[in-house]
């Protein structure tokens, strides 16, 4: 099994599988050559982006992040400030720090190109690098993939024959699920809530208080991002010229205070949401929820019914551990890659996880969370990824709005229903996968369809 903690990685935006993917792959890449042994004769990097890396990678900051990651930086502890001043070095002076450690000479202009004559292979973001000695021998060349949500893996990893239909990783555990049945039929024969049994599977990995304040850590950034999204002004980066709407829309609403409930729920949900994917369109510290471009659903339904004056840290985690165990059967059985299955498996997927989490607090049964869950994707299939200009910002972040709406209604359903719904989770995740696999490419990702080639970039 992978862990929930797996889904909720910190980085920074715009795209975990654009940005976070791309940082950690140049990381591996620098690690391999100093277990070989080739670290110090290395002179030279280069770099070939590939697929939708190419196609949208400019608008989502992979050169960027590329330099990151060679320079030795990790994309839960990096300052994005200072790292904008380093990577503007690199393109000035031609040199890079590789590993922080040893200057090495590097032209982005010429090093690091967008491919886009090469088409991907085992997966649509693929990632090409070589080192080279200072006489131009080629000493390693790689070729990676970032396969959605931040989880990289190399071409080798991806060619390994699998168990069966199913690729066996991780530690062992009490409740090995491969689907929705297998966890429901472990909640039933042991009298458990689906968060105590993804509990369970994590205490086999470590201490219980290990998992509980990673949990919190996990609540704490996505709520820290949601007050920098609603107190930073101004236009987002790139050359859309979009501006900041989360702090306009929060004041609005907050100098309202006798404005009905009802009426301010949809508001609030909305404004918690854009507050984060503006702030992830902008670079900032983001929890990959399961995805950056997804990233605002989850954080704006645990804020608006989890985090206020009456909350507690057992509600926040039987959140997240529902949700992420859900997360868990999407990474597993389908994909979380926009690359692969279109925003269905980004803003679908989180929309999914978010319902089955806000039922499990709300006191669902596990058939009702997993219904919830079910009813948050299914509203959401075949929904493509169309990012105009390859940027993270139309149609994105009104969609993670809608997506957290979607979700709370989601989860209503699920607790109204007196029985078991006609379609299951697994039903719909298969459905979500093959949807993706039919789709055309030109939606998934590439900014070569949909609004995209219909929104003219200003």
């Amino acid at each position: 099994m992978l862990s929930v903690l797996d889904l909720f990685r910190i980085g920074i935006g715009p795209s975990s599988s654009h940005t976070v993917g791309p940082i950690r792959i140049a990381g591996r890449f620098v690690d391999s050559l100093k277990y070989r042994g080739l670290f110090d004769a290395t002179a030279r990097i280069r770099v070939r982006l590939r697929g939708s890396l190419a196609f949208t990678g400019q608008g989502h900051g992979t050169p960027r992040a590329t330099l990151l990651g060679l320079m030795g930086m990790e994309p839960e502890t990096l300052d994005p400030d200072s790292a904008d001043d380093k990577v503007a070095r690199v393109y000035v002076d031609h040199v890079l720090g590789l590993g922080g450690v040893r200057e090495v000479d590097f032209n982005p202009d010429r090093d690091l190109l967008f491919d886009y004559d090469t088409p991907a292979g085992l997966h649509p973001n693929e990632m090409w690098l070589a080192a080279y000695d200072g006489n131009g021998k080629r000493l390693r060349q790689q070729t990676y993939y970032s396969t959605g949500g931040g989880f990289i893996a190399s071409k080798a990893q991806l060619q390994k024959p699998a168990v069966g239909d199913i690729v066996m990783t991780g530690p062992a555990v009490p409740y090995p699920f491969t689907c929705c049945d297998e966890l429901l039929d472990f909640c039933k024969k042991n009298n458990l809530a689906v968060h105590h049994v993804i509990y369970a599977n994590e205490d086999a990995v470590r201490p219980r208080a290990t998992t509980d304040a990673a949990l919190d850590h996990i609540m704490e950034v996505m709520m820290a991002c949601i007050d920098r999204g609603l107190n930073s002004g101004g236009l987002l980066p790139g050359s859309l010229k979009v501006k900041r709407r989360a702090p306009g829309i929060w004041q609005k609403i907050r100098g309202a205070p006798l404005s009905n409930e009802r009426e301010q729920l949809f508001d609030w949900l909305n404004v918690y949401a854009m507050a984060v994917n503006e702030e992830n369109a902008a670079g900032g510290r983001i929890v990959t929820a399961p995805t950056n471009g997804a990233a605002g659903i989850i954080p704006a339904v645990l804020k608006h019914y989890c985090c206020d004056a009456r909350s507690n840290p057992v509600n926040v985690r039987k959140f997240l551990l529902t949700a992420g165990g859900i997360g868990l059967l999407y990474k597993q059985r389908a994909s979380i890659s926009g690359a692969e299955m279109g925003c269905q498996g980004e803003v679908g997927v989180a929309c999914s996880m978010a319902a089955g989490g806000l039922a499990a607090v709300w006191g669902a049964m596990p058939e009702q969370v997993a219904s919830a869950a079910e009813i948050g994707m299914e509203h959401n299939l075949g929904l493509t990824c169309d990012p105009v200009g390859g940027l993270v910002q139309i149609p994105c972040i009104e969609r993670n709005a809608i997506g957290a709406v979607k979700a709370a209604n989601a989860a209503r359903l699920a607790l109204h229903a007196p029985t078991q719904m006609k379609v299951s989770l697994d039903q719909v995740i298969e459905t979500m996968r093959q949807t993706g696999l039919d789709m055309n490419d030109k939606y998934k990702e590439t900014s070569r369809g949909g609004l995209a080639v219909n929104v003219v970039e200003c």
